[in-house]
Order: C-alpha cells, then sequence, then structure tokens
C-alpha cells in the first residue's frame, strides 16, 4: 500500500472516532436557567397593588391639592395661635381677604396643628417700601417643627451673611443662589422637610433635610440641618422629639404672607 493511500486511512479513522465520541456526549442548548433575567417575563417585575391613591392637583403649582390641609388662604386665621399664649388667636393682621401681615412686637404664630415630614407651599414678600437694610428688611422665619428656621427676608440689592439671606436654613446652609423678586412682587416658597429620627434610647439616629424651591428655583437641594436654629452658638440637636407645630416668627418687620398649604408625607 502506498504511504498516501496509509495517511488517507489514518485520518478518515480519527475522524470517525472524534464523531462517534462526541455523538455520545449531549448536544449544548443555549437556554439559560430559570433565574437568568432573559428568563423573565416583563409582569414578574409589575406591581399593581395597593394601587396609588388618586388626588386631585390644584389648577395651578401654587394652588392646593385636594389632600392638603389648608393653612392659610384669607379668609381667616383659624389654623394659627399666638405663640405667646396658646389659648389666644393669631394676633397678626389679615389685610384684604388676601394676605396676613405680621404685626411687630405681637409674636409670633404657631399651627395649632403639629407635623412632622410634610410638602410645604408658602407665598411671603417684603414691605413694598423700602425702609431697612441687612437683617431688618422684611425678615421673618418658617419653623420646622418649631425648631429649625428656613429664612424670610428681602435678599434683593441687599448684602447680608450668606447663611442668614432669604433662602437659607438659618445660620446654618446657604441658598445655592439668590432667586429674591424685587420688594414690590411675591416670592413662593416650595419645600419637602424631612424630619430628624432618633433613636430608642434618645439619641440621633438621622438629622432633618430640606430641599427648597423659591420661585421655583431649587435653593437647598436635600441638605441636612446641622440641628436647632441658634441665634448665637453652634446647632445641636435637641432631646428627640416628635411632630411639632410649624410657626411664623415675628421679628419686628411687617412681612407679609399668603396662600399657604401643607401636605403630611
Amino acid at each position: 500500500m502506498k504511504p498516501a493511500t496509509i495517511k488517507l486511512n489514518v485520518l478518515t479513522a480519527l475522524l470517525f472516532t472524534a464523531s462517534a465520541v462526541m455523538a455520545q456526549q449531549k448536544p449544548y442548548v443555549s437556554t439559560p436557567p430559570a433565574t437568568s433575567p432573559m428568563a423573565m417575563k416583563p409582569e414578574m417585575t409589575e406591581i399593581w397593588n395597593p394601587e396609588v391613591k388618586t388626588i386631585t392637583p390644584g389648577k395651578k403649582d401654587s394652588e392646593a391639592p385636594s389632600d392638603a390641609i389648608v393653612l392659610f388662604d384669607g379668609k381667616n386665621l383659624d389654623q394659627w395661635v399666638s405663640q405667646r399664649d396658646k389659648n389666644k388667636p393669631a394676633p397678626w393682621k389679615i389685610v384684604n381677604n388676601e394676605y396676613m401681615e405680621v404685626v411687630p412686637g405681637s409674636g409670633g404664630i404657631e399651627t395649632k396643628l403639629s407635623f412632622g415630614d410634610c410638602q410645604l407651599h408658602i407665598e411671603w414678600s417684603a414691605p413694598d417700601t423700602v425702609e431697612a437694610g441687612g437683617q431688618n428688611r422684611g425678615n421673618s422665619g418658617i419653623f420646622f417643627q418649631n425648631r429649625y428656621e428656613l429664612q424670610v427676608l428681602d435678599s434683593y440689592n441687599n448684602r447680608t451673611y450668606r447663611n442668614g439671606q432669604a433662602g437659607s436654613v438659618y445660620k446654618d446652609q446657604a441658598p445655592l443662589v439668590n432667586a429674591m423678586r424685587t420688594p414690590l412682587e411675591w416670592n413662593t416658597y416650595d419645600v419637602i422637610y424631612t424630619a430628624p429620627r432618633f433613636k430608642a434610647n434618645g439619641d440621633l439616629d438621622a438629622p432633618a433635610r430640606i430641599t427648597v424651591l423659591h420661585n421655583g428655583v431649587v435653593v437647598q437641594n436635600n441638605a441636612t440641618i446641622a440641628g436647632l436654629t441658634l441665634y448665637i452658638g453652634l446647632h445641636n440637636y435637641p432631646a428627640a422629639h416628635g411632630e411639632d407645630v410649624i410657626s411664623l416668627q415675628d421679628h419686628s418687620c411687617k412681612t407679609q404672607f399668603r396662600n399657604i398649604w401643607i401636605r403630611r408625607l
């Protein structure tokens, strides 16, 4: 037999043997395991119940949605009391059935209801006539849980310390930008407030946080509140506490407020 023929027969035998071995093995099937995302169906990640609650939003962004508590609509101060004496009505003045005006020297006012996590809408303005500057121009404040202050101040062309101007968490977080309108215009705050959390032993577990839109502009972006608002001294967290009132400050300025509503979160 010629060498070429011998080589051909050997190659044929090797190919036959390899084919036989492969035939005995199970064929590979490209089927993903049941735990693989490729094996899932779209409906497996759909959540249907409970159905999301339906509410009716305001016709304008500034109007209260159907699940909000209206704290002031220009008609009365029934949702508020005097901060000096909670058994007395709020001593501030209602003007033109539209807005309330701080009566300097009368003291602050606070809500009858208490709140923790919340969404707050409030509109405010300084007096039309500019009579002072710095911290004496339209100064007031919005206190969440009666402890943590979002500053109210006419910061239009009015230089002061950055963590004390409009949109600041007073003496704590400065606003990202100054979005103040002129004294002849109304300003809006839309606030998402997250109350602090405390451990069972009373120690702080998580600090309060706040997001603020000033005239539609983000000026506090989920900012951490360092603690109790203090005029003098460093911030700190007081003893553990729960829900508390929203209060508005009397800083001896005729600041004005209107269209106040709140939603519990």
